[in-house]
């Protein structure tokens, strides 16, 4: 079947034709976009989705100056590529206290950032005894009770603005935390089932369901909360389940129009995990599938693919049609990857004014969001004021201490 759908669009004079159009801002069809994927022309798909960035974001490139905070690497999941969760008995494996929380957000206020990225492991309350106790002792039931704690905390006590990523979340769970978050996020990764299979990269994981995360992502639509979701590549999709992982996050801005920012991953080997001998994919592969990710999502989301996972060729992503470079750390690791070190601000803005474009600094929120207010709680609005510029973008910050944590 697929087959007789791509054949529809594989000569090279139809493929310029769907470029032309996609470039323009037309709706790809999954027909389009699959045969796009397989079949086009790199250098003609990059000029194409460089194009339509171009003609719609202009060259301004953004980055969010951030601290990491991993409030908990506890995490009931074991993702085949993960090596950020951990049990209880292993080093490293514990949740961090609220002392700690602050320590470092003061520090991160030094260095000029504003926002503070919560990542932690999904429900390790639901796994392990030490989690629970944990959280006893401290008067919640729930990780995402203690996540809802710290952000609130967050924004009363320093000038950061939390953004979390805490994993699947029910309606209620989205609610409470829009109360003390500028924006919420969690990676779609892709909509294929056929990963959680016995073997693949997710098949011991039971908050990788597809339609789990897609439902998070819609009910956060729902409560106009400010999103950033994206897609992983490599870890042994297809490029048609990449395209219709673009497809389904489409689908849900058209729904709710919430998807501030789509992350395009790429896949990084790791030592000591059962995906350590699995082939990364190139940076062809990249370019391509960002190129066709721009393609997809159109005019309105904010594209993004990471600097620090693509070491010394990070600045061709910008020929894929990316408008962003995502958080940048100038106080902490990337504990996701902590082999891939992030690029220092004042040479990221260098390497992007080369290729042609100016680096600004945003906030956690994109500027499209600020200023509506059904997007922002009462409870964020004056520490928001307190930090966006006219444009939406970030106020020139103090401090740029650079000391990783």
């Amino acid at each position: 079947m697929l087959e007789m759908e791509m054949a529809a669009c594989t000569s090279e004079h139809e493929l310029d034709a769907v470029l032309a159009s996609a470039a323009e801002g037309d709706t790809l069809t999954r027909e389009q976009a699959i045969a796009l994927m397989e079949n086009a022309n790199l250098r003609s798909l990059l000029r194409a989705a460089s194009s339509l960035r171009d003609a719609t974001k202009g060259r301004v490139i953004t980055f969010s100056r951030k601290v990491f905070i991993p409030l908990t690497t506890l995490c009931r999941d074991r993702c085949g590529y993960c090596v950020f969760r951990k049990d209880p008995e292993d080093l490293g494996g514990r949740y961090m206290e609220p002392e700690e929380v602050l320590q470092v957000m003061k520090s991160a206020e030094v260095a000029g950032c504003k926002e503070a990225l919560f990542s932690l492991g999904d429900q390790p309350e639901r796994a392990f005894p030490e989690a629970q106790a944990f959280l006893r002792k401290r008067g919640f039931d729930r990780t995402l009770d203690y996540l809802a704690a710290m952000t609130e905390l967050t924004l009363k006590q320093t000038r950061l603005l939390p953004h979390a990523n805490p994993g699947v979340m029910a309606r209620s769970d989205l609610a409470m935390l829009k109360a003390s978050n500028a924006s919420l996020g969690l990676m779609l990764e892709n909509a294929s089932p056929r990963l959680l299979f016995r073997g693949g990269p997710h098949w011991r994981a039971p908050d990788k369901v597809p339609r789990a995360r897609l439902e998070t992502i819609r009910e956060a639509g729902r409560l106009r909360i400010p999103f950033t979701t994206g897609i992983l590549i490599g870890i042994g999709e297809t490029r048609a389940e990449r395209v219709d992982s673009l497809l389904a996050i489409r689908g849900l801005h058209e729904a709710y129009g919430h998807i501030q920012e789509v992350i395009v991953q790429n896949f990084r080997a790791k030592p000591h995990t059962p995906m350590a001998a699995h082939p990364e994919p190139s940076m062809e592969e990249m370019l391509r599938s960002v190129a066709v990710a721009r393609l997809i999502l159109g005019r309105e989301i904010n594209l993004q693919a990471p600097p620090n996972l693509s070491a010394s060729d990070y600045v061709r992503l910008l020929e894929a049609g990316i408008n962003d470079w995502g958080g940048v750390s100038p106080v902490t690791r990337d504990f996701i990857n902590p082999e891939a070190a992030w690029p220092e601000i004042d040479q990221l803005r260098k390497q992007t004014a080369r290729a042609g474009f100016t680096l600004r600094e945003r906030l956690t929120i994109y500027p499209e969001y600020v200023h509506q207010p059904e997007f922002v709680h009462a409870n964020v609005r004056a520490p928001l004021d307190n930090l966006v510029d006219p444009n939406g973008l970030a106020r020139n910050g103090v401090g740029n201490n650079e000391r990783i944590l």
